[in-house]
């Protein structure tokens, strides 16, 4: 399995930590780890390549040309590295066929091979919706970036990507005229350009699977009408996500899977060691 990754230097502990728990629960998997990161050390690398190394994965830096981002606008505070997972299909090498990108602030906690096979048609992502009992995102996301056609506003923490599908149509020069264009609309401009210029060519994969929002359990509970409890997320779920601005590295953490995150710190902690 191709895994990408794409952070700067102030996610490198919690990407040790998605690592620990993608490579431990995914036993017998070979793993190509490529990775994009801004500020990272030699020491970082060199850290990070022992890591995969101890788990039989491969670490693949990927490098980044500064040409392709000359013409490419900023936003506020989110820099340039908000555009390598949309341009992942030009940075990665041609031989690669399919890829998932998954965010730093993740948790694995089961066998990816399904969601890796997934059978993605003629589309360019797999990704999942985060739908709420009463979901307001939708439509609003829709009108703002006139996505009517879309099936929703899709998450882009998890993007499996169908990469000879996207080398046809995914152009940068889009990408940065969208940007461009739209910037006073913009409220996470990776995920709402995906979702803007791309929304209608994504497959729609179960949330409750494939990208957990670890703040909703409540809401997963009620909307299953009690299907969804801890047994069914550790039996099913292979995917936790840890959206928003609370992260469960942080001690104030008081989130439901906190105790489960601080356990993968602790053993990523010793394989480091």
């Amino acid at each position: 399995m191709n895994i990408l990754f794409t952070l700067d230097r102030n996610y490198l502990p919690p990407l040790r930590v998605m690592l620990v728990s993608l490579l431990m629960n995914n036993p017998g998997e070979e793993f190509h780890i490529y990775l994009a990161g801004d500020g990272l050390t030699q020491e970082d690398w060199d850290g990070l390549d022992a890591l995969c190394a101890r788990f039989g994965a491969v670490l693949h830096p990927v490098a980044i040309d500064e040409r392709w981002f000359d013409e490419a606008p900023t936003l506020r505070y989110y820099s340039r590295a908000m555009y390598y997972r949309l341009l992942a299909a030009q940075m990665l090498p041609e031989s690669l066929d399919r890829i998932l990108y998954l965010d730093p602030d993740m948790l694995v906690i089961g066998s990816l091979r399904a969601l890796y096979d997934t059978d993605m048609g003629d589309y360019l992502y797999a990704a999942s919706i985060h739908h709420g009992l009463v979901d307001l995102s939708t439509p609003v996301n829709r009108i703002r970036l006139s996505t009517q056609d879309a099936e929703g506003y899709f998450n882009s923490g998890m993007l499996l990507m169908n990469l000879p599908e996207i080398r046809k149509s995914v152009r940068p020069q889009d990408i940065f005229a969208y940007v461009e264009q739209n910037r006073a609309l913009l409220v996470l401009p990776d995920q709402d350009v995906l979702n803007g210029l791309y929304g209608e060519r994504i497959l729609e994969l179960d949330e409750k699977l494939y990208n957990y929002d670890a703040r909703k359990y409540n809401g997963y509970l009620l909307a299953s009408q009690g299907e969804a409890d801890m047994d069914y997320v550790i039996a099913n779920t292979r995917i936790l996500h840890f959206c928003g601005k609370r992260k469960p590295w942080n001690k104030a953490y008081v989130g439901r899977f906190g105790v489960l995150y601080k356990h993968y710190m602790q053993l990523a902690a010793r394989c480091m060691g």
